[in-house]
């Protein structure tokens, strides 16, 4: 697979731009139930499948690249980076030539090596590649099989494990339900789909709540979220980012998404996830967070400056005077301490028991 260069040479973080493109607490029935209730219908699933093989997703015409399917999925407004990830590599199986599990893996292996160097910064684009990479190889069974079973099974896997990720947002929001009561006041930061997710449910479940949305400079995601919101008939205040404290006397919990979960139980999210969560520790009000599965990775920042800076443009409206350094850092990292639950796919879960989760993941 020939290499592909970096599209984003002017070191701006690819995550940030494609949002502005597109502006053990829980038990197993319960979230087997959840499950259950957010599983696709299995026609509608052949069905999308059969419309985007007529479509010609990116890559299938002309010979296959990874990068151009991983931009083919990317560009759907509503899927996340890391799930255009795996629906890419999932196709890197179907179309591979390869007639070995050796040269399979190693073609999936540098797939997916490609699609996590497209965007160095993207903390869920690298767990989610790694996360398939072990899901989909995860059983030496392979090495006894003969090749076409064991490609067979191969996509089997990719296509289970990109379906569950795309029905990750559903689990979450049906989890989450219970912790939503009426007349509450909820705080939200920034635009995250999976908060949207959970929101929308609530609404539609005729839940009586209001929502603080900040405004989340510099690219304003907390206005699109505002206007979502206030489509669904939710009542909803606007906050400048600065007003977090003022405001949190009103606030009865805290919504966050994540970036990326680390394996402290802490999470990596949107400048400003971090104050906001030391306010409301500090106020006693409990921060949840929603987040996929997929965002899950292998890392273990001890403070903010051991995470590689994903960097946006920042507009301040007026000139930068000369000799003033700008922070331009997209992200900063929140530690365990000050989260009261996380809500993933895999359950309701205490930071503390994130580091059990990963361990299950990737054995």
């Amino acid at each position: 697979m020939a290499d592909e260069s970096n599209p984003n040479p002017s070191g701006v973080s690819a995550y940030y731009q494609t949002r502005a493109e597109h502006h053990g607490v829980v038990t197993s029935d319960w979230l087997a139930q959840s499950h259950a209730a957010a599983a696709r219908d299995p026609a509608s699933v052949a069905a999308e499948a059969a419309v985007e093989e007529e479509e010609g997703g990116g890559g299938k015409k002309g010979g296959f690249s990874v990068i151009d399917e991983f931009n083919f999925w990317r560009k759907k407004p509503d899927l996340a980076e890391a799930v255009a990830a795996i629906m890419a590599l999932a196709s890197v199986i179907r179309s591979s030539e390869a007639t070995t599990m050796m040269e399979l893996e190693v073609e999936l292996k540098k797939a997916s090596d490609s699609l996590k160097s497209w965007d160095t910064t993207s903390i869920s684009l690298s767990a989610g590649c790694d996360l398939f990479m072990r899901y989909v190889t995860r059983t030496s069974a392979l090495e006894y099989e003969d090749f076409n079973a064991a490609k067979s099974r191969l996509i089997e896997r990719g296509e289970k494990f990109g379906e569950i990720s795309l029905r990750a947002r559903k689990t979450i929001a049906m989890l989450s339900q219970d912790f939503i009561f009426d007349g509450c006041t909820i705080m939200v930061h920034g635009f995250s789909r999976v908060v949207l997710e959970v929101l929308k449910m609530a609404a539609s479940n005729r839940k009586l709540f209001r929502v603080f949305c900040t405004e989340g400079r510099p690219d304003r995601t907390g206005l699109r979220l505002s206007k979502e919101l206030a489509a669904l008939g939710v009542p909803v205040k606007l906050l400048i980012d600065s007003a977090m404290a003022y405001a949190m006397d009103e606030v009865d919990m805290v919504f966050v998404g994540a970036d990326g979960v680390v394996e402290s139980g802490g999470i990596i999210n949107m400048m400003g996830t971090y104050q906001i969560a030391l306010v409301a520790h500090s106020m006693n009000k409990p921060v949840y967070v929603a987040a996929e599965s997929y965002k899950f990775a292998r890392l273990y920042p001890l403070d903010q400056k051991d995470l590689a800076p994903a960097l946006r443009p920042i507009d301040f409206g007026v000139p930068i005077p000369s000799g003033v350094e700008v922070e331009t850092s997209a992200s900063d990292y929140t530690p365990p301490q000050y989260l009261t639950l996380l809500f993933t796919d895999l359950g309701v879960l205490t930071p503390s028991v994130v580091s059990d989760e990963l361990i299950q993941l990737y054995l």
